[in-house]
């Protein structure tokens, strides 16, 4: 034999050599049969067509710019070296990057994370809160230094001046803007709101995919206040409008859906007050109108009206009596005129009589009289209580004598009858 044998090592360097020259950045189309999610971050695989198959690695960096998750069954295009294993004489496709075959990845990685929150329930209406009715403070998170932030804040001046908004500035668009939205959302879930707006003015699908991420749908899930999802134009719907409890096509329309306008504030309040002020007009018209009714019915039934009723018909009463006294007296005027002297003793005689009567009355008075009721020296003996004759007393009896003027208390020392 005189061709020189090369050693294993010899041939698989030259191998290598030649297959990590030739085969750079080639893309490769295939169906994933197989992936495993290392915990070092980095993801291996393998990709095969009817007839053949060849493993794939992809390193850490380039699997954290992974939009989508691979899976079994996927088709797929990867773009990537031919890298050699010299002491197992193994290649592998180093990859760089995969993208779904006819879907863009960020297409897939969309309706990916879609399915994988709805069956977590992210979706569910039920859970949604209701918009409250009167806002007075707002939260808006966005970039403090984007067009929409401006656009949100032109909206309120026309719209609802009373508003108090707190500004919180977060990235919108970047590998780390994600992260920092979830937090802005955190924080303003502690501030005490009565709403809060996320968003951001238009973009390319990929401007807006951090709207897209789970770290921000899981923030706005666990939010305790009402929260409304504005982010990019009315055709763009981001995962984070489904879950949250309120999607505005822009920011400026979010504004414009959950602020009321002052201009038709007022113009309700004015309507308001001016069938306020009818009302009540009428009302007091109809309070007069009832008022005055009772009034009239109070005095017809007044104690006053009928006191005046009776002393008028006492009056003509009077007035009667008055004429017929004086007709009869007129009458009997001539018939009185021959009796003068006989009247003149009647009347005498009628005097003496009453004068008569008048002493009897005085002389009884004077019997009734406590103090002429007895003669002086004569007084009422009460014993035990009760009125006895002075002979009811025994011998040792005590006793009360008591006259119109003195009571005494004594003592029976002797008894004898006279």
């Amino acid at each position: 034999m005189s061709q020189t044998a090369m050693t294993v090592s010899s041939l698989n360097t030259k191998i290598k050599s030649l297959l990590e020259t030739t085969f750079m950045h080639i893309l490769v189309e295939g169906e994933i049969s197989s992936v495993t999610y290392h915990n070092s971050g980095h993801v291996y695989f393998s990709i095969k067509d009817k007839e053949s198959s060849i493993k794939c690695v992809m390193f850490r960096s380039n699997a954290n710019r992974l939009k989508f998750q691979l899976e079994r069954g996927q088709h797929v295009v990867v773009n990537g070296s031919i890298s050699v294993y010299t002491p197992r004489g193994e290649y592998q496709l180093m990859t760089v990057f995969v993208e779904p075959f006819g879907q863009g990845a960020l297409a897939l990685a969309y309706e990916q994370l879609k399915e994988k929150l709805q069956q977590k329930g992210y979706f569910d209406p039920s859970r949604k809160k209701p918009q409250p009715k009167y806002i007075k403070k707002i939260a808006l998170v966005t970039a403090s230094k984007s067009a929409a932030l401006q656009d949100m804040l032109k909206i309120i001046d026309k719209r609802w001046r009373l508003l108090e908004v707190t500004v919180i500035d977060t990235l919108v668009q970047g590998d780390k803007s994600a992260p920092q939205i979830a937090e802005a959302l955190a924080y303003a879930d502690t501030l005490g709101v009565d709403a809060i707006v996320v968003g951001r003015g238009g973009g390319s699908k990929e401007d807006l995919w951090a709207f897209n991420e789970e770290v921000v749908a899981d923030a706005i899930y666990n939010l305790k206040t009402f929260v409304v999802s504005a982010v990019g134009h009315e055709v763009d719907v981001q995962i984070s409008d489904f879950i949250a409890d309120l999607r505005a096509p822009t920011p400026s329309a979010a504004m414009e859906m959950i602020l009321p306008d002052q201009n038709e504030v007022l113009y309700t309040l004015s309507e308001m007050q001016d069938r306020y002020v009818r009302t009540m007009k009428q009302i007091i018209a109809n309070k007069q109108t009832t008022l005055i009714a009772l009034f009239q019915e109070l005095q017809r039934h007044s104690v006053s009206r009928k006191i005046a009723m009776v002393e008028k018909d006492f009056k003509n009463m009077e007035e009667e009596f008055q004429r017929v006294m004086n007709y009869k007296l007129s009458q009997y005027e001539a018939k009185i005129s021959p009796l003068p002297l006989q009247l003149k003793a009647n009347l005498e005689y009628a005097l003496q009589i009453k004068i008569q009567s008048l002493a009897a009355i005085e002389q009884k008075m004077k019997l009734y009289d406590p103090k002429l009721k007895q003669k002086e020296g004569w007084a009422e003996v009460v014993f035990n209580g009760k009125r006895i004759a002075l002979s009811s007393i025994n011998k040792n009896d005590k006793f009360m004598i008591t006259d119109t003027e003195t009571k005494l208390e004594v003592l029976c020392l002797n008894k004898e009858k006279i």
